[in-house]
């Protein structure tokens, strides 16, 4: 059963090495109390995206980690936090898991 995300900040962040993705969730996840909900592997190279959710300011601190871990080994294609996503954001969200 997926867990329940709803009212949870989401950050993002895209990288071009599969590898170094599970580094920087690593250090993501060790940084903040957050909940790691997917990683997706890019189709079209070596990348990925990592998906975390959890409160706004755990997901900011968990992304500043991720980042600058992943900085001086990979190039950092893209990244974001939404602070509050909303429904049709949610549910785009989950359209993608595992495509």
């Amino acid at each position: 059963m997926p867990e329940n995300y709803t009212g949870m900040a989401i950050g993002v962040f895209e990288l071009d090495s599969e590898c170094i993705c599970f580094v920087a969730l690593d250090a993501a996840a060790k940084a903040a109390a957050v909940k790691i909900q997917a990683v997706e592997r890019n189709r079209l190279g070596a990348g990925a995206c990592v998906k975390m959710r959890g409160t706004v300011s755990d997901v900011k601190a968990a992304m500043e980690a991720a980042l600058e871990t992943a900085r001086p080994l990979a190039k950092i294609i893209s990244h974001t936090v939404i602070a509050a996503p909303s429904e049709d954001t949610e549910t785009a969200i989950a359209m993608t898991i595992g495509k």
